[in-house]
């Protein structure tokens, strides 16, 4: 009998610190991306090196996110993803997400994804992003028409302003077209909260403004 104890106990210890693993690792991918991307920044030719990259002061907030988007987000941490492309950081509603190529259900899991056909982050074109409805895009339900977007690249932060806001029906993909001037297109499904497969797009437009700058010069 105590031998069968000290198996169940072993056996309670090790589920125990498989749980604060996956839980550590959930709370710290984000962060870690973020200060692996950061670190090829500071990296830059003619830019100090460091041999320890800027830590992210940035947390994952789930208070909005439904139940099975938090459980998908979960999953995704054991599977591999590239370094993010760039950071995308919405001041006003507190969002700083890895973007990522693609919009696989892997990548849209795990951060947002560049989509592809559209300019690549750090370019002069309609950079397109998509987001989950009910994960990190739910926050664009509280964006309004001034608030800022920032997009880090390697080497660069661009600052756009939110010009447009529209719905449009999931085959529309004309919002993802080339515009007269530098801009950023944020992509989620809408309503936010609907079950099932949601009838349209909201679509987020911000241009280009004249706070944007090369880190190289920072």
């Amino acid at each position: 009998m105590s031998r069968i104890e000290r198996l169940l106990m072993l056996t309670g210890l090790l589920l125990i610190g498989i749980c604060v693993a996956a839980y550590a690792h959930r709370e710290l991918w984000s962060q870690l991306a973020l200060a692996k991307f950061r670190e090829a920044t500071i990296s830059l030719p003619g830019k100090p090196t460091s041999s320890a990259p800027e830590s992210s002061q940035m947390t994952i907030d789930f208070s909005l996110w439904s139940e099975n988007r938090v459980a998908a987000y979960k999953r995704s941490l054991i599977d591999y993803v590239a370094a993010p492309l760039a950071i995308l950081k919405i001041p006003k509603v507190k969002l700083e997400v890895p973007v990522l190529e693609g919009t696989d259900d892997l990548t849209l899991n795990r951060g947002v994804g560049h989509i592809a056909g559209t300019g690549p982050p750090g370019s002069s074109e309609n950079i397109g992003i998509a987001g989950h409805r009910d994960g990190f895009f739910r926050v664009l339900k509280d964006i309004s028409i001034g608030d800022e977007i920032q997009l880090t690249t390697v080497g660069r932060t661009d600052s756009y302003i939110v010009d447009e806001m529209s719905l449009v029906r999931p085959q529309d993909v004309s919002a993802l077209e080339p515009r007269s001037e530098p801009s950023i297109t944020l992509v989620t499904c809408y309503p936010f909260y609907f079950m099932g497969s949601a009838p349209q797009r909201f679509i987020v437009h911000a241009k280009r403004n004249a706070e944007s700058h090369d880190a190289q010069n920072d």
